[in-house]
């Protein structure tokens, strides 16, 4: 549970953190607890003692589930799938064994009243497996999107309603009224069989639902195992006629029970409502993990630890009593918690949604502390009954065992309510605009005193759903966005100003769009996602129309706006300094190519390892000219790899950014599929490729729109040398790329060629913003640059000597736009493009001596060298032929020597 509170405190900077909070629950708390306690009750129902020798085999299984956990968790945290599919494997394995171990005990007893559940247990225990395999699968990289939404149901259908919800309710036959301290019902075992076999049927229904993709079944398996659990329930209430739930233990389990009722029920409108394309199950989670999985766990450890310290009845008592402090407080805090947590964030806002979530986590970890209250109180009492007998004392009757002191369960409750009503208050003093949502509709206060609220979704097709809302003039509009894109974040930005924010996967956001007197527009505001459809549009239905109906300025003036931006914001290399200064920091990138790297010997090959971070960091690209640059490893254009054909490249990408990223290389010949696929921030992926061909070979980050994610300098070169490439004297590496910039909201000036541009406006020092944009919103870019800036190889030249020889490797890396690589003063004699010779020493393919070459023309994703000798000395100026392209910084120089 330490363990579970860190990640809980510090998820925001750790990979993967919801399925690895999920899973420390599901697997470190409840499996773990799962394998102890069945055991004990095992034992305990058939009356069959295991001797003392078996306890090391059954701490063999304890310690292997808990390393196959762990490397389950390190696969998946760092997307290593084979340690994934290990750590699935020997979970799945471990728990499979430990049925087996309970089965054979059951056939090594006599009958037992009670031998029913110990055949759940041994149910339960082999469906892990299954639902382990299911989760395997979800982690595989090249699982086709088809399945993904059907093997989610079956993974949490298994392991929640299966495993765990088989196993809980077949313990409460029996641990129910023990736990109550009264008598079962005449006719508990009968029911609770019936309750167990429905919830079986459910389970494997819902299951061949989810598998077969039909979502009536599965919704019918989910209400038939509902209506199991309702047969549950009545049991349990029947059981309180004799005993009411007085403490924490039985408060805590009957509101976990309350809870995966509710889940169930959500779970079935969910998948009703949805095709399993669409299908996600994250707004139950919280519900079946917390409100279920944790409550019943924290009830049942709460009646259990104290009566397995034992110590005689006043050391239980006093346990007790440690355990069950502020009990009613604690369970209303938590549930209350919980229910504010689940709904709608149009209705409470984030705030007082992340609020409420930390009073639910600590008023739940207030356990730990209780815990070891209660543990030091028992052992203080056995030692004082130890020293009491030692001095020949009588026990005297304990007080409290005749009439013990009242607890005050209403006030604590109270108390509680409270707690959850000042959290509130806190939340609307801190957030004003969630008073309007928490009165929404009808009482806001408004024009007309009517709101309108709508529920949208951001998908992973560049598209909100649905796209358009009329509402009434005078009416408030209220927009909840959840983002149903795995792998990007989006917003929902109005012209008027109001915003989401930005909106990682899988959750929501809520936007304030005030009082609608005229139409509106709306976009998502991630660079290039406005371009590509994300747009949104609110028609004021009464209201008088003037031309398109939004307000356009507010647009392109919006703070936070890093969309697409109209082309009158665009900027053109007239609005720039390009014969001004570099930053005194900047520091020119050196185009000397370095040998191939030895890299590391695997089996014979020659292995090249390389970590790409994706990070959003101020990058100069020109003089005054700062960009919030996309970057490979912290620079406007990536490392350049450097190989020969038959070597293997295994490459990390680690998404660090705040949106979506890829990568592809050209380099390789593999599936898309798996490898070029986008990531979510915090997740990676691993990339392997063989370099079968020679060339100089473009990689670049795939995730639409592709233009804006390279022009913001997602790209870099891979060089795999032809086979025996003769040595040079000198050899350098240019990479061309191109850049479209706008003019950034909230821009102000300090003076002619002061500019700083970014995807986001920050970090400006005052000057002139700018946004990088989709290419496809200009006819010509802003910016041509080798090697990630405009002007470095004028203000720091290449080298050469007279005589010697140098070659050049070229790439155009685009988006867009030609390349006709020139050297004034200078001609080629070997030119080699994309794969082979054009000249080689003068010589063309048919062997025909004395040619040269003026100019390397490359298209878009083209690449070559070339090569010459200089024979005087001087300052020679390479440059991109189409001169437009040369003006806006595709030029540099190289300075000769004697």
């Amino acid at each position: 549970m330490f363990a579970l509170f860190i990640v809980l405190m510090t998820h925001r900077w750790i990979p993967q953190s919801l399925w690895l909070m999920v899973h420390m629950v599901t697997l470190g708390l409840i499996t773990n607890s799962i394998l102890i306690w069945s055991q004990h009750f095992t034992e305990a129902l058939l009356k069959h003692r295991l001797p003392d020798s078996a306890r090391p085999v059954q701490l063999v299984r304890i310690y292997s589930l808990n390393v196959s956990m762990i490397l389950l968790m390190v696969g998946v945290v760092f997307n290593l799938f084979p340690l994934t599919l290990i750590g699935s494997t020997g979970v799945g394995a471990v728990v499979a064994w430990h049925g087996l171990a309970l089965l054979q005990q059951m056939r090594a007893a006599l009958p037992a009243r009670f031998g029913v559940t110990i055949r759940y247990y041994v149910a339960a225990a082999w469906l892990l497996p299954v639902g382990a395999t299911f989760g395997a699968l979800l982690a595989y990289d090249a699982l086709p999107a088809l399945w993904y939404g059907r093997l989610l149901l079956a993974h949490e259908a298994v392991n929640v309603l299966g495993f765990v919800g088989i196993t809980v309710v077949g313990t409460l036959l029996t641990l129910w009224p023990t736990m109550l301290r009264t008598v079962m019902v005449p006719d508990a075992v009968t029911r609770s069989v019936q309750a167990l076999a429905g919830m079986g049927a459910g389970l494997g229904i819902t299951t061949a639902g989810a598998l077969t993709g039909l979502t009536w079944l599965a919704t019918t398996g989910l209400l038939l195992y509902a209506v199991a659990l309702v047969l549950v329930g009545v049991l349990m209430v029947r059981t309180t006629r004799t005993k009411k739930p007085a403490d924490y233990p039985t408060l805590s389990v009957a509101s976990g029970m309350i809870w995966l009722l509710t889940g169930v029920l959500w779970a079935a409108y969910l998948v009703a409502t949805s095709d399993f394309n669409s299908l996600t199950l994250r707004p139950v989670t919280p519900v079946l993990v917390v409100g279920f999985l944790v409550q019943v766990l924290l009830g049942a450890m709460s009646y259990l630890l104290p009566a397995r310290m034992g110590g005689g009845p006043k050391a239980v008592r006093e346990a007790n009593r440690e355990f069950n402090r502020f009990a009613a407080g604690r369970i209303v805090m938590v549930n209350l918690s919980l229910l504010i947590f689940v709904l709608p964030v149009a209705v409470t806002g984030s705030l007082i949604r992340t609020l409420a979530s930390l009073v639910g986590v600590f008023t739940l970890f207030a356990f730990i502390p209780l815990m070891l209250r209660g543990v030091k109180k028992s052992v203080a009492v056995r030692k004082a009954m130890i020293q009491a007998r030692a001095r020949g004392e009588t026990p005297s009757p304990d007080p409290e065992a005749v009439n013990p002191t009242p607890v005050p369960h209403l006030k604590n409750a109270l108390i509680g309510a409270l707690a959850i009503a000042l959290m509130l208050g806190l939340g609307l003093a801190a957030d004003p605009a969630a008073r309007a949502r928490l009165t929404a509709p009808g009482t806001t206060t408004s024009a007309s005193g009517q709101t309108t609220t709508l529920t949208v979704e951001a998908t992973a097709d560049m598209r909100f759903t649905p796209d358009t809302v009329e509402v009434p003039v005078g009416h408030r509009l209220i927009i909840e966005v959840t983002n149903t894109d795995t792998k990007n974040a989006h917003d929902l930005t109005f012209s008027n100003g109001t915003s989401t924010g930005r909106i990682n996967p899988g959750e929501s956001a809520t936007v304030d769009a005030g009082v609608i007197t005229e139409n509106l527009s709306g976009w998502c505001s991630v660079v290039g996602h406005q371009a590509m459809g994300m747009t949104f549009t609110v028609t004021a239905t009464g209201a008088q129309t003037s031309g398109s109906g939004a307000t356009g300025s507010a647009h392109a003036g919006h703070t936070g706006n890093t969309g697409a931006a109209s082309a009158s914001g665009l900027l053109a290399p007239s609005d720039l300094d390009l014969q001004g200064e570099v930053s005194a920091d900047y520091q020119t990138r050196d185009a000397a190519l370095t040998p191939v790297p030895e890299g590391e010997n695997v089996d014979g090959l020659t292995v090249h390892r390389q970590i790409l971070d994706v990070q959003e960091l101020p990058r100069e690209i020109a003089p005054g000219v700062r960009l919030n640059a996309w970057t490979f490893n912290g620079s406007y254009m990536g490392p350049t790899l450097h190989g020969k054909v038959g070597d293997i490249f295994e490459i990390t990408l680690v998404n660090k950014g705040s949106m979506g990223h890829s990568v592809d290389f050209h380099a390789g010949t593999v599936s898309p599929d798996g490898v070029m696929r986008t990531i979510a921030p915090g997740e990676s992926l691993t990339y392997r490729f063989e370099a079968v061909r020679s060339g100089i070979w473009l990689y670049h980050c795939s995730t639409m729109p592709m233009s804006t994610h390279l022009g913001a300098g997602m790209f870099g070169a891979v060089i795999i040398d032809p086979p025996g490439l003769p040595e040079v004297d000198r050899e350098y590496l240019l990479v061309q790329s191109e850049i479209v910039l706008t003019t950034a909201p909230g821009a102000t000036s300090e003076g002619p060629g002061s500019v700083a541009t970014g995807p986001v406006a920050s970090e400006s020092g005052g000057s002139v913003l700018a946004d990088v944009v989709a290419a496809n919103q200009a006819t010509a870019p802003t910016l041509t640059l080798f090697n990630g800036h405009a002007t470095q190889y004028l203000r720091d030249p290449l080298t050469a000597r007279v005589g010697e020889r140098v070659r050049i490797w070229v790439l155009n890396a685009g988006p867009g736009g030609q390349l006709s690589f020139h050297v004034v003063g200078s001609q080629f004699d070997t030119v080699y493009k994309e794969g082979g010779y054009l000249l080689r020493g003068g010589a063309d393919a048919f062997g025909q001596a004395g040619g040269g070459a003026q100019a390397l023309d490359l298209s878009t994703a083209q690449g070559g060298f070339v090569e010459m000798t200089f024979e005087e000395a001087g300052t020679y100026t390479f440059v991109n032929h189409d001169f437009g392209a040369a003006e806006r910084g595709a030029r540099g120089q190289i300075r000769v020597s004697p």
